[in-house]
């Protein structure tokens, strides 16, 4: 029986879906996390075999002490996984000490986290980055900015999400983030970068141990998550219908270059909204980031409404079986629209239900901890055409 180390199988709550499908495999699924076991939910409990509490994940001994108690226990450990951006080095760096080799190991880490290393490995295949610097201040700054014009984009060269990310529309801006980082967090590495006019347009797919796509889709934020977080704005974007060819093959590319195995993967691409000097036509699909990990929140789950299948089954497959059977229905548009409290929406809960009941998937209260990046109120729904789908988003978003 192979030996399966599941990190925070409780968060994102979603998660135990993943454990149940291993155990269900016939996996040893052994969980840890920093939530009391009386606490977990019950399904989880019933996908763990076991469980083991550490006080805080944040404490590498306490984990490492965690996974060795696991190998005394129950032999040598086969994968180590939290499916989690935040924890991606941490499960490296388990992964390295322990000598589980059926993950990223601390080597991976730079071409996989840092945005800046990230872009040699998209040019390698062709696929065009926007222009950056890895600024030192406000003179090198100011010279880069010479080069491509405001605006910028500034974030953490080493980031979640949009977490700390910045658009400088012009020199004032520039000085004060200058100063507010050098200030408060001067030992973070920051990565400054032309500002690129397009949405975001994902691949997202279960990669094989050959490296090769067993389950593949996308999706479309179709304005900025960046501008969602520093604006407190409402969040959308929608799983497609059917993947764009040239988002299939720029992934497939991507994933060649980055030597992405057994791994449910979400890399992101922007596609140009106008032209650009440099980087190509409207249409055209270029770099953003790569993600070794599910898309965040409940992206999953809109993953299977708009496919009808299991994306949590086939990955844990993968694990098990090095492929999967599982079958894959009718393609659907699948949309998320997290609304913010304290706006004035033209329709109430009860009209939404009302008129979209029908297409309802999930509604729920999104997690504390989700609610900057995706709103408070979720309302997932599927629709069979585009039309219909924006017809959606035109209700549920209108303010008096």
């Amino acid at each position: 029986m192979k030996n399966f180390v599941f990190i925070s199988p409780n968060f994102p709550t979603n998660y135990w879906m993943f454990c149940r499908e291993m155990k269900n495999n016939g996996l040893n699924v052994l969980g840890i996390g920093d939530q009391p076991y009386d606490e977990l939910m019950p399904e989880l409990k019933e996908s763990l075999n076991e469980y083991y509490k550490v006080s805080s994940l944040e404490n590498y001994d306490e984990v490492y002490r965690a996974v060795a108690y696991f190998i005394f226990k129950h032999g040598r450990i086969d994968w180590l996984e939290s499916n989690n951006e935040y924890w991606l080095e941490r499960d490296a760096h388990l992964r390295t000490e322990f000598h589980i080799t059926s993950g990223f190991q601390d080597e991976d880490i730079p071409r996989i986290k840092y945005k800046s290393k990230m872009k040699a490995y998209y040019e390698k295949v062709g696929i065009p980055v926007a222009r950056y610097l890895l600024p030192e201040g406000i003179e090198d700054s100011r010279e880069f900015i010479a080069k491509v014009g405001y605006p910028v984009v500034v974030k953490p060269d080493n980031g979640v999400g949009a977490a700390n990310t910045y658009k400088l529309k012009c020199d004032e801006d520039l000085v004060n983030f200058v100063n507010e980082w050098k200030t408060h967090y001067p030992e973070v590495p920051y990565i400054m970068e032309e500002f690129v006019h397009a949405e975001v347009n994902s691949y997202d797919a279960i990669i094989d141990a050959n490296g090769e796509p067993i389950f593949e889709t996308g999706n479309v934020t179709p304005g900025s998550i960046m501008d969602v977080v520093n604006s407190n704005d409402n969040s959308i974007y929608y799983i497609v219908k059917d993947l764009p060819e040239d988002t299939r093959e720029a992934g497939h590319a991507a994933v060649k270059s980055f030597g992405v195995k057994s791994r449910f993967i979400h890399f992101e691409f922007f596609r140009l909204t106008q032209d650009q000097e440099g980087l190509g036509k409207k249409g055209k699909v270029i770099a953003l980031e790569v993600n070794m990990r599910p898309c965040g929140g409940f992206t999953p789950d809109m993953i299977n409404f708009a496919r009808s299948t299991n994306v949590y089954k086939i990955w844990a497959d993968m694990i098990a079986y090095g492929d999967s059977l599982m079958p894959v229905g009718e393609h659907q548009f699948c949309a998320f629209a997290g609304l913010r409290d304290g706006k004035d929406f033209v329709l109430s809960h009860d009209d939404i239900m009302a008129k979209y009941g029908e297409n309802m998937r999930m509604v729920s209260r999104i997690p504390e901890a989700l609610s900057g990046a995706m709103g408070n109120q979720m309302y997932v729904a599927t629709f069979p055409t585009e039309e219909a789908m924006n017809a959606f988003y035109k209700d549920v978003l209108a303010t008096r």
